[in-house]
């Protein structure tokens, strides 16, 4: 609903509105201008109520941010209503409802990121500070939002001076560590180093007034050695009908001091504190062939320093910045840099969001997902911007700095800024916090509230830990931590647990191993591994210090009647001769027994599952025959040392390839896409082998799996497990003795 009532305003209001209004004529329709009034009116009721801010009605406050956006940033209609409305949303006098009835969606997406972001806290520290820029850039939605926080900033910065001296510093420490870097990463330039000047002026006033001062008593000897020098390369552009701008550029105090420091010289010894900038207008299209032409000018008046040449015109910065920069000695000895370029390149470069962020920006620390996407984004914002159907006051509309979307930043309960890869849960905060604490996490107050430790944490969310002494970590985290730091240190006290249980589930073994008057042996804890379905004695003893099972259950199992036990001690030969009576060989088989036994019916053993061509040997049952076991079987040793007698001779015959035995195999491997159809098809496919079963388990990235197959002997095995091997993901084949 528009606003429709008669206002009357203050004639300083009314001066301040009109050069916004001014400086906004070339980029407000006239529907934009009325937007644009009803804004205002709706700001100007709002600030009734409100103290003077620096001497001024707080609506100019308002204002001046306004301007700033469109006169310094280039930004337009949208970014003046957001400016103009979004402090008084924030503080309630303005209802949502209002601003989203009279201005749409847009301008309500904008204001409420305004009003998210300055309801952080920022931190007045390097080292986090880019953090803290991340975390901006991650939770708006619209550029825009940035450039009004910056344009707010420069904007307290000026008039930094009207403040509690108390507050100065704060203000100006956190300007230069979090506003100035982020002006510098969006482009701007010319506001960057405003902002750090004024930063210098309150941190260190020192230095500040000392440079100053100097350059002020240069000055007159500086622009007079600037008009001798660009006099020659003016006439001889004017002779050539160039259309330019030639004029000298001081660099900023906080340039020529940070200089100072870095090179450890004074203020004399610093010979580009100014640049010669030529701004060439002329036709996109010979805009290269102008600038070199421009060069050689300059070079034939003065002599150049080649490795201080830089083309950034042939081959453009990766985030847009294009000139062409030399450094050039005159003959009295002084050097000037020079820099050439057009009226298109001059904007983007001062102004534009494409400027240079890297540009004498300091290293990079970490080239991360983060840094990149920072810099494709501006790359984005430079296509947009050479678009000749682009206009300058909408363009934005077009960028969604979808930043850092594979990282968040959360606050710890002091203020400091943990950076965690997207999908973060409370307890990856709390093992990148402290193990000790990650440890003993039991869940978190998420912005004042309780949750989990499963809760995935969200951008700017201020998290604070609750732990207990009495909890430890469990298996079931590794299913929900996404950060390495949090899987590793639950991987090491889980590895550690289960080696403490191990030791101690191994004492409670012997001691009633010992008690029941039962050997300790591989016999014996091969049968607790193979009844209980463990796969490794470590898994066997940390079972029975948990206890999992019940240990008196061992005494049971361990003295039931095996195999051996019912077959007599000792077979005399009357008893074998009867055996062979009885039992004979099929035709079809491939196994021939030695001459007393030829006779014997025979099984192969489920315990070690032999195929042709594997080494064999026969042991004599009295129910069963004789039961055939590999050489390497796990019960060979047993039955040998203690039943030599009953032990036969065995040995297979050519094979006809007709008949197929059963053997098992185990693959462990990276648990990737497809994995399992790799593996079958190879199998199935590629060497039409017959399974008849599979069973896969994963864990942590990995996979085991176990295969029963039938192969026709021991040489199509060992060709399949090769075929395996070379399977993608596949790390290691093996075969497995019980099928």
């Amino acid at each position: 609903m528009q606003n429709t009532t008669k206002i009357t305003l203050d004639p300083l209001i009314t001066c301040k509105y009109r050069s916004l209004l001014r400086v906004s004529r070339n980029i407000l329709t006239n529907e934009g201008v009325a937007d644009v009034r009803k804004a205002f009116n709706l700001a100007y009721e709002a600030s009734v109520n409100y103290q003077p801010v620096f001497g001024e009605p707080y609506i100019n406050y308002c204002i001046s941010i306004a301007k700033i956006c469109v006169e310094e940033i280039g930004l337009g209609r949208s970014t003046i209503i957001c400016s103009l409305l979004y402090n008084f949303v924030k503080s309630g006098e303005i209802p949502i409802e209002i601003i989203r009835e009279n201005f749409g969606e847009t301008i309500v997406t904008t204001i409420n990121d305004l009003t998210k972001i300055s309801s952080i806290e920022s931190p007045n520290s390097a080292d986090q500070s880019e953090n803290f820029r991340k975390l901006l850039l991650s939770l708006v939605t619209d550029v825009r939002v940035i450039l009004i926080k910056l344009a707010e900033r420069l904007q307290i910065m000026r008039t930094l001076d009207s403040f509690n001296p108390s507050t100065r510093l704060p203000i100006a420490t956190e300007t230069f560590f979090l506003y100035a870097p982020l002006g510098h990463r969006l482009g701007l330039y010319k506001l960057k180093s405003e902002l750090e000047d004024i930063s210098l002026r309150f941190t260190d006033p020192d230095a500040y007034n000392t440079i100053s001062k100097k350059l002020e008593v240069t000055a007159a000897a500086r622009n007079k050695f600037i008009r001798e020098f660009i006099q020659p390369i003016k006439d001889e552009l004017t002779n050539q009908s160039f259309n330019f701008e030639i004029k000298g550029r001081l660099k900023s105090v906080y340039s020529i001091y940070n200089k100072m420091v870095k090179l450890n010289v004074d203020f004399e010894e610093v010979y580009d504190i100014f640049a010669i900038r030529i701004i060439l207008t002329t036709d996109v299209k010979t805009e290269k062939s102008d600038c070199w032409r421009a060069y050689s000018i300059v070079t034939d008046f003065y002599q150049p320093n080649p490795l201080r040449m830089r083309d950034w015109i042939s081959i453009p910065k990766s985030n847009g910045y294009e000139s062409l920069h030399t450094t050039v000695v005159t003959p009295s000895g002084k050097w000037v840099e020079v820099q050439i370029r057009t009226t298109r390149m001059n904007e983007i470069a001062e102004k534009g969001l494409a400027a240079h962020w890297k540009y004498k920006g300091g290293e990079v620390e970490d080239e991360s997902e983060g840094d990149s996407g920072l810099d494709a984004w501006l790359t984005k914002v430079r296509e947009v911007l050479e678009a000749p159907e682009s206009e300058t006051n909408d363009f934005i509309d077009t960028l969604k700095p979808s930043l850092y979307t594979k990282e968040i930043f959360v606050f710890t309960p002091t203020g400091d800024l943990k950076k965690l890869p997207a999908g973060a849960t409370v307890l990856d905060f709390a093992f990148d916090i402290h193990t000790n604490v990650g440890s003993a996490c039991i869940g978190a107050k998420v912005n004042g509230k309780s949750v989990p430790i499963r809760h995935v944490l969200q951008n700017g969310e201020r998290v604070e830990i609750l732990t207990s002494k009495i909890q430890k970590p469990k298996t079931d985290w590794l299913s929900f931590v996404v950060t390495s730091k949090a899987k590793s240190k639950i991987k090491n006290f889980l590895r550690e647990e289960l080696q403490k249980n191990s030791e101690q589930g191994k004492e409670v073994l012997l001691r009633r191993l010992r008690n029941w008057k039962l050997e300790f042996n591989d016999h014996n804890i091969n049968k607790l591994l193979k009844h209980y379905k463990l796969k490794t004695v470590t898994d066997l003893y940390a079972a029975i210090a948990q206890e999992k099972f019940d240990v008196s259950d061992i005494k049971v199992l361990l003295n039931e009647k095996t195999e051996l036990a019912r077959t007599p001690e000792k077979i005399d030969e009357e008893a074998i001769e009867k055996i062979s009576k009885t039992h004979s060989l099929k035709t079809d088989d491939f196994l021939v027994i030695d001459e007393i036994l030829d006779k014997l019916d025979y099984k192969l053993s489920k315990c070690c599952s032999p195929i042709f061509g594997d080494p064999i040997f026969g042991f004599v049952t009295i129910s069963e025959g004789v039961k055939i076991h590999r050489i390497n079987c796990p019960n060979a040793a047993q039955m040998i040392s203690r039943y030599g007698y009953r032990v036969v001779k065995a040995a297979w015959t050519r094979s006809d390839g007709s008949s197929l035995y059963q053997a098992e195999i185990k693959v462990v491997g990276v648990n990737d896409i497809g994995i399992v159809s790799r593996i079958t098809d190879a199998i199935s496919k590629d060497l039409k082998v017959n399974m008849r079963s599979i069973s896969i388990d994963t864990s942590d990235g990995m996979f085991e799996g176990y295969i029963k197959l039938f192969v026709k002997d021991t040489s199509h095995l060992d060709i399949l497990i090769n075929k395996l091997k070379r399977v993608k993901g596949v790390l290691n084949t093996s075969r497995i003795s019980a099928v």
